[in-house]
């Protein structure tokens, strides 16, 4: 019997400038760059057993077992790098909510891609990694770095991958999380952006007017500039959630309670206080504002949101081996 493990941490990310549409399904290749920030708050643990003893890959996900449909395609991908291993046992605990627009697919494939590798003997560099991790999700090429990071969308596989834009932050910025639903959201994320792709009549300005905002936004991080930073983050996902409703048939992540956390954020940017609010694929609304700011804008939300619907989070590591 041979048996080989490994164990990984891989924290989720929030874009900032989004992507939203892919050039190649299978690849995982973007039609646009994108940045994030990588988050202490949320994280998922993986674990990877590659034994001579199995007959077929096994995942169990917070102690319950799922199918590997999406899983055993990704591991096959680590088999090809090194055809001696077989298949493996593969044990995931989730610290953040599945499906909801939070980014659990982001931890989730590059704490996968990190403990696969490792456990199959591969001593993959960080963009490596990055490449892989693209794979099974196309955000989760950015969750390999901690801090700010700029996933370059390439042309092919060798060539897609995530850059460290500002690692170590040292400067005064945090999000909020105003958790709305924690459910799985009704259109997964690939059939949403596909379906803007390919009906959505203002997906060509998307693509320019993201560029532009991508540059601007880094440059926005490399000065420290939370202000503009913010302003970019939320008039960039404003355009991508008008995309879903320029789409046919149409569709919408909101909640009523999403638009509630939205006009509190702006009501206290209008009295001064420098918030922006930013949506993934999902109903839940996160906040960019500084450290000394958070506890007015944790009491304004609190109006409205129980303490357990919101969470604060910090700029957060890349994706790390943990003991088995």
């Amino acid at each position: 019997m041979t048996s080989q493990i490994a164990s990984a941490r891989a924290h989720t990310n929030i874009a900032l400038i989004k992507y939203w549409g892919k050039k190649d399904q299978q690849l995982m290749l973007p039609m646009n760059g994108s940045l994030s920030l990588t988050l202490d708050h949320f994280y998922t643990d993986t674990t990877v057993e590659f034994n001579s003893i199995y007959t077929e890959d096994t995942f169990y996900l917070d102690q319950k077992k799922i199918e590997t449909t999406k899983i055993t395609p990704f591991l096959d991908l680590v088999r090809q790098m090194n055809p001696q291993v077989g298949f493996a046992r593969i044990y995931s605990s989730n610290h953040v909510p599945n499906a909801a627009g939070l980014a659990s697919s982001a931890s989730a494939f590059a704490a996968l891609a990190l403990a696969a590798s490792t456990a199959a003997g591969l001593n993959l560099t960080r963009r490596e990694l990055s490449r892989l991790a693209r794979r099974g999700s196309g955000s989760a090429t950015r969750s390999i770095y901690g801090g700010f990071v700029e996933w370059q969308p390439g042309t092919s596989d060798l060539d897609s991958y995530a850059i460290p834009i500002d690692e170590k932050v040292d400067w005064d910025i945090e999000m909020l999380a105003v958790i709305i639903d924690r459910q799985q959201k009704k259109i997964s994320s690939r059939t949403g952006m596909q379906r803007v792709v390919t009906t959505s009549p203002y997906y060509p300005a998307w693509i320019t007017s993201t560029n532009q905002d991508l540059s601007a936004a880094i440059q926005a991080v490399k000065e420290h500039n939370l202000q503009l930073l913010g302003q970019l983050a939320e008039s960039n996902a404003l355009r991508m959630h008008a995309l879903n409703l320029s789409a046919r048939p149409p569709f919408s992540y909101f909640e009523p309670a999403s638009l509630v956390a939205m006009e509190i954020i702006e009501k206290l940017r209008s009295e001064g206080i420098c918030c922006y609010y930013t949506l993934d694929a999902g109903p839940n609304v996160k906040v960019i504002c500084s450290k000394a700011e958070s506890p007015q804008i944790i009491r304004a939300l609190s109006t409205a949101f129980t303490p357990e619907q919101i969470v604060e989070a910090f700029p957060g590591p890349g994706v790390k081996l943990i003991e088995c």
